[in-house]
């Protein structure tokens, strides 16, 4: 559920002078777009520094999952806690940088990437991307979510290696409490919803205790280090295309491989080269939601290799990728003769 929901991770939304000039005639959509504008820089700050509770839905494909949440931002630090609803017992508890995971139906698990602040991931708030250049934002009208007023944001992608955006903005805070992923033909690629929700900085110490008896893991969130250059996961091999706008982001964590994750500000992909050992994955593309896996495998100096592409990009956008990726072949002797 960790790894499924980072998957919705957006960037903090800022705007690029000059990136939305309009033709004389375009005034009324000039208008909508500074006014879209408006509301997505507040996006970012709402997430960490609005207090709330309540429960939310996530749909990818024909999955669905539901979380309870209590988020509470004092004294300058964000307090959290995470709760599954179905799919087995579990609960993440945040207080500041410090991270503590209990997932007694699961096992033991990795805390290595970042967790979700909310429901969206840490990165939202450190990544100050350019997204304006890459998408149209456009204010699409009003309604009403889990019994709050909230303004509606279209982004559309300015080119096919995007899928589009649409989120549903509580007007009094900024809080984002509904979103789309869409395809080109408009069809709902993964949902998230509050169903229902309170915005309110009364919320009892005791929601942010930890609840479930079970083996628990600690981490201490290194923001610094997921901003750090992932040149260094990138030795040996080179990706030669990636979508314009999509720079080198946060590392994951890979194996006996090397991984680079890259976003655009609003979308992020992962590129994994790892030595294929054992029994042999299927390659080619699969989709669940708006996320996409495409593998390939590589021979490089009598050594198979296994390119995986993930994330929310189209499976023509993920094999372009895969196929753009090269490894040197000092690497790939080096891997051998490790494996020897």
């Amino acid at each position: 559920m960790v790894r499924g929901l980072t998957f919705l991770a957006l960037a903090y939304l800022l705007s690029v002078p000059g990136a939305f000039a309009q033709a004389p005639g375009e005034v009324g959509n000039a208008a909508q777009t500074e006014q879209a504008m408006a509301w997505l820089e507040r996006l970012g700050p709402a997430l960490n520094m609005t207090s709330y509770q309540g429960v939310f839905v996530y749909a990818r494909g024909d999955q669905v999952h539901s979380m309870r949440i209590a988020h509470r931002f004092r004294d300058g630090r964000v307090e959290e806690r995470l709760v599954m609803q179905d799919g087995g017992s579990g609960e993440i508890v945040r207080r500041g940088m410090n991270v503590v995971c209990v997932l007694p139906d699961q096992g033991r698990i990795r805390l290595d990437e970042v967790i979700p602040s909310g429901p969206f991931a840490e990165a939202f708030t450190s990544q100050l991307m350019p997204f304006g250049q890459w998408y149209l934002p456009e204010l699409v009208g009003e309604g009403r979510v889990a019994g709050y007023d909230v303004v509606t944001v279209a982004l559309t992608p300015k080119d096919e290696h995007r899928y589009s955006h649409r989120l549903w903005l509580e007007k009094s805070t900024g809080l984002l409490v509904k979103s789309h992923v869409r395809d080109v033909d408009g069809a709902v690629l993964e949902h998230f919803q509050f169903t229902s929700l309170e915005i309110t900085d009364d919320i009892p110490d005791v929601e942010f205790e930890i609840q479930t008896r079970g083996r628990e893991i600690t981490r201490s969130l290194d923001v610094e280090a997921a901003r750090q250059s992932p040149v260094g996961r990138m030795s040996g091999w080179t990706l030669n295309w990636q979508p314009e706008g999509f720079v080198p982001a946060a590392v994951p964590r890979s194996g006996k491989g090397k991984a680079v994750a890259f976003s655009d500000g609003l979308a992020a992909f992962s590129v994994f080269v790892e030595p294929v050992t054992g029994l042999k994955m299927p390659t080619g593309a699969s989709r669940i939601g708006a996320t996409t896996v495409y593998m390939r495998e590589l021979s490089v100096a009598d050594r198979p290799f296994l390119i995986a592409v993930v994330g929310e990009i189209p499976p023509g956008t993920a094999r372009k990728v895969a196929d753009a990726v090269s490894i040197d072949d000092e690497m790939a002797r080096g891997w051998s003769a490790r494996d020897h």
